[in-house]
């Protein structure tokens, strides 16, 4: 009855918006994102059930390649809009990276470290054993990284850059299509629906959460992107961190509390998986999406130029994902790892001073260079990560 009333729910909220929008009432500064933002998160839990349970019928090159899409469309949809704004309004330049680099840290700090958070609370286990499989997702994920810092450097993000990217993550796509997937049980309402619903009901039910979900997203991300901004400005609140935080724990929820579900259910390492996973479909099609969008959003082929505190923040957020992946490289996440992985990434959102991006990012070098180069064997961990093996 709890998964039928969280699927009713995720239905009808959505339409405390779409409704006063297609009337044409004025929802207001504050009303708006707050409207928009619940839509947008019971949209996301949709995809994610209707993914789930597209994975039992689709062959397993299109599941790997258009729901990995489908699966975070929200954060892609919420950060094109911030990149196509930026090619008419320089002022929304910083957003559209503020979103990205905000959802990757997200991603790893609360995501990654959750798991093993959570595997502690259920089962006092201090560490988590991480599938072989695994290997091939970190090392994509680790070419994608050291690439990411020639970024802040360079200073642009440009469509040479969306080529790279997108071409690591065509790479990654081929090479796990030729290794042993481990199969990952449905789980919460996907799990439910699966079993009393046949194949038709199924089948219906998918493409009804699509189609509904999409058409949430599609009407919801301009107004919560721009609402995040007007309440920021209105409260006198950053908007940078408005964007960079709320807007990626919107569209980032669902994921989470799926993994989260996985160590309740006993497979903490799927639930890992998966997240890794959708860090190196952010990683790499998300940063890769921006140039294009900011191309299209202008009419001609140029590059973003990225200011300073964008700079900042792409080095701190390759910087914490070249930690992570020194820290699982072993395939194994122990509980000190994750309380350092969660206490930085916190640290950081209390401390969103001018320069201490630059002080985090150090700290991470310097757990790195701790971590990776602690023994022959931890280096040679990294390194097996690079041979894709």
């Amino acid at each position: 009855m709890a998964h039928l009333i969280l699927i009713i729910s995720s239905i009808m909220l959505p339409l405390a918006w779409l409704v006063p929008d297609f009337m044409g009432v004025d929802t207001g500064h504050y009303l708006e994102p707050l409207l928009s933002g619940m839509a947008i998160v019971s949209a996301a839990f949709l995809l994610s059930w209707a993914t789930e349970l597209a994975e039992l019928y689709v062959p397993p090159a299109f599941a790997l390649i258009v729901l990995a899409l489908v699966s975070v469309l929200p954060e892609y949809a919420i950060d094109i809009h911030f990149a196509w704004e930026a090619a008419t309004n320089p002022a929304y330049e910083e957003y559209a990276v503020a979103n990205m680099t905000g959802a990757n840290r997200m991603l790893v700090g609360l995501g990654w470290s959750s798991i093993v958070l959570v595997l502690f609370l259920r089962s006092r286990v201090r560490s988590l054993e991480v599938n072989a499989n695994q290997r091939v997702p970190l090392g994509f994920l680790l070419i994608a990284t050291l690439y990411s810092f020639i970024l802040p450097i360079k200073g642009t993000l440009s469509l040479w850059d969306s080529a790279f990217l997108f071409l690591i993550f065509a790479a990654y796509v081929r090479r796990s299509l030729r290794s042993e997937v481990e199969e990952a049980p449905l789980v919460g309402p996907a799990g439910w629906i699966a079993e009393r619903c046949g194949d038709g009901l199924r089948i219906t039910t998918i493409l009804f959460f699509f189609v509904y979900a999409c058409f949430v997203i599609w009407s919801s991300a301009e107004p919560f992107a721009d609402g995040l901004i007007e309440l920021g400005l209105g409260w006198n609140i950053d908007e940078y961190i408005l964007v960079q935080m709320v807007a990626p724990l919107a569209s980032e929820a669902p994921e989470l509390i799926v993994a989260i579900l996985f160590v309740l259910k006993g497979r903490a390492s799927t639930g890992l998986g998966a997240l890794i996973s959708s860090k190196v479909n952010q990683w790499t099609l998300l940063v890769g999406a921006i140039p294009i969008a900011y191309c299209l959003g202008s009419g001609e082929i140029r590059a973003l130029e990225l200011a300073s505190r964008p700079q900042e923040e792409l080095l701190i957020t390759s910087a914490q994902s070249l930690f992570a992946i020194a820290v699982l490289a072993n395939l194994r996440f122990t509980l000190a790892e994750a309380l350092v992985l969660f206490g930085l990434f916190a640290a950081q959102l209390m401390l969103p001073f001018e320069g201490v991006r630059y002080a985090f990012s150090g700290i991470y070098f310097l757990l790195v260079l701790g971590i990776g180069f602690s023994s022959r064997q931890r280096q040679t961990d990294l390194s097996r990560l690079l041979r894709l093996s």
